[in-house]
């Protein structure tokens, strides 16, 4: 039996990167991928033992364990069985054994969309990945009125990375926040990235590019990005079909825990199943009104518990 790293998985096929250097393709033994599972049992980033297989074919390996995970970057994944009547909530696994998600955000071009960043930043704090945030295209604002989109998210403890690609801002900083880590970059089409990846690694943006064309292409229900190279010791996997995100595991009541500045003020709440909406006595509310919780977050909130409070119960 060997142990390898799951680098690229694709149509049934999974691509396994072995100490020394070799890459071993494999098929996934039958308990791995039958029957009605909750969640998917194999994913890129995690640490796969497989046997090998003798034979003329490009299979060489079947992995028959994974390793136990640390982490996994998950999102809610509605499947319906054959019948169609019946919906079961799947857990799709997008990267397992995650170090660092990267929430890539434009300062402008397109313009900055604070609701889908809390949304991303509500389904980390639930899966519990420590997050960074690139907010790129500085030059076309200038620092002053980026430290202003992003400040929110600094204030609340967030790390915020300010970069321009043109000009090299931030990209040192950047480089070495992913040194060493298996890292997770996502958000809308147009922020940058590409631009981004090449200055940190020459092509690093075409490899990644000819994934996403190869994988990203069908329904984006089947996302499964191909870890990258960045160094000897550093892995990049982009995930462009995450821009229609939706979170795992998490009920409209339990959602003020994922804002991390709500949570210490809902046992303040005149009732203690308050939605922070209209009920009198809301700790929440009232911190909107004084200043002390951004009302742009506090509108996130109120979207996306309306937008879970209308999901399907399961």
């Amino acid at each position: 039996m060997r142990t390898g790293l799951v680098v690229k998985a694709h149509s049934g096929f999974f691509t396994v990167l072995v100490e020394g250097g070799d890459r071993v393709t494999c098929q996934a033994a039958g308990k791995l991928t039958r029957g009605r599972h909750t969640e998917d049992l194999l994913a890129v980033g995690d640490q796969a033992e497989f046997s090998e297989i003798e034979g003329d074919g490009f299979v060489r390996g079947r992995i028959e364990r994974v390793l136990p995970r640390k982490s996994a970057l998950s999102r809610r994944d509605p499947v319906a069985n054959t019948s169609r009547k019946d919906v079961r909530e799947i857990r799709q696994v997008i990267v397992a054994n995650v170090d660092l998600v990267v929430f890539v955000f434009a300062c402008a071009e397109p313009d900055f969309h604070a609701r889908m960043l809390d949304r991303f930043i509500v389904g980390a704090e639930a899966q519990k990945l420590p997050t960074l945030i690139c907010a790129t295209k500085t030059d076309l604002v200038g620092l002053p009125q980026a430290k202003e989109l992003f400040g929110d998210y600094e204030r609340l403890g967030y790390r915020v990375i300010y970069t321009c690609a043109r000009t090299g801002e931030g990209i040192e900083e950047l480089r070495q926040a992913l040194t060493g880590r298996l890292s997770v970059l996502t958000g809308k089409s147009g922020t940058g990235k590409s631009s981004l990846l090449n200055v940190l690694q020459p092509g690093l943006a075409a490899a990644v590019g000819e994934v996403s064309k190869l994988i990203h292409k069908g329904r984006h229900t089947t996302v499964v990005p191909e870890l990258i190279p960045m160094d000897a010791s550093s892995w990049i996997a982009d995930t462009p079909g995450l821009r229609a995100y939706d979170v795992w595991d998490i009920q409209a009541e339990e959602l003020d825990a994922y804002f991390i500045e709500m949570a210490p003020l809902v046992s303040k709440c005149g009732f203690s199943n308050c939605a922070h909406l209209t009920e009198p006595g809301c700790a929440i509310r009232a911190a909107v009104v004084a200043g002390t919780v951004s009302a742009t977050r506090y509108d996130s909130y109120v979207r996306l518990r309306e937008a879970l409070e209308g999901r399907r119960k399961w």
